[in-house]
């Protein structure tokens, strides 16, 4: 009788240790899963939040292109805005701007864009379609150096054949603050647009500077663009916040167009 009861004591001793290993190797699994599985479909949520972002804001530089190069009167666009909001920043809000000149003339002085800029608060990135183009660059810390990238760029145009150089400047407005998160609908409007061609004197080079918003520099964005036109030089470093001097190829035929689209909600 006494083995027997012991044996029973055995039994019962032997089932509350397997359902210990087991309750611990569950919960071991759900900690594994929380500690690693969860921050990685975090960060590919993230991602894929930026990277819808991304074509969002490339749809709506195809709006600004319609409005600009196609002279269609209005454009709705609605999207959704996810990890973070999307903002209308006037000219007075984006102390950016470019001037084109020579030595004898101003064409352009303090033309300043403004911009639709998207602010990741979740992925701490910033996307903007700006002058045309559409960039790309991380939220850093003051004092470091800026990167930035160009996603979709402007439609500028020179021909190394005819000398001709056709510069599109685009200048986002509007009337009040807008700032949306959620579904959005941008609604926008051509506004006054403007074309010169003026005469160019030989020898005389023409320059673009650049200066960018020391805040929200996308200079090495707009830097690695413009260097890609054939005969392009420049004098200053990107990514410091600092005015950037771009001596343009020979011209014998400048042409600068300049519109405005206004944001009437988003």
């Amino acid at each position: 009788m006494k083995n027997h009861a012991m044996r029973s004591n055995e039994q019962g001793v032997s089932e509350s240790i397997g359902f210990m290993l087991i309750f611990t190797i569950v919960i071991a699994g759900i900690a594994l899963v929380t500690l690693y599985g969860y921050p990685l479909l975090l960060q590919q949520q993230l991602g894929a939040e930026e990277k819808i972002m991304e074509k969002n804001m490339i749809v709506l530089q195809n709006d600004f292109k319609s409005l600009a190069y196609k002279t269609v009167p209005y454009k709705e666009t609605s999207l959704k805005i996810g990890g973070g909001s999307l903002t209308v920043h006037n000219l007075s809000d984006s102390p950016s701007s470019l001037t084109i000149s020579d030595p004898s003339n101003n064409y352009i002085t303090n033309f300043r864009p403004g911009e639709l800029r998207y602010e990741s608060v979740s992925a701490q990135t910033d996307i903007s379609p700006q002058n045309g183009a559409v960039v790309l660059r991380p939220r850093i810390s003051q004092g470091s150096t800026n990167g930035s990238v160009m996603l979709a760029e402007p439609r500028w145009f020179y021909d190394q054949t005819t000398h001709t150089m056709v510069i599109n400047l685009i200048n986002i407005t509007r009337t009040n603050l807008m700032a949306k998160e959620g579904i959005g609908t941008v609604r926008m409007t051509l506004g006054n647009t403007t074309y010169i061609s003026p005469p160019i004197s030989p020898g005389n080079a023409v320059t673009v500077v650049y200066t960018p918003d020391p805040s929200n520099d996308y200079s090495v964005a707009w830097d690695n663009y413009f260097m890609k036109i054939p005969g392009m030089a420049h004098s200053g470093t990107p990514g410091l916040g600092t005015a950037i001097t771009y001596t343009l190829p020979p011209i014998n035929t400048l042409v600068i167009k300049t519109y405005e689209v206004h944001i009437e909600s988003i």
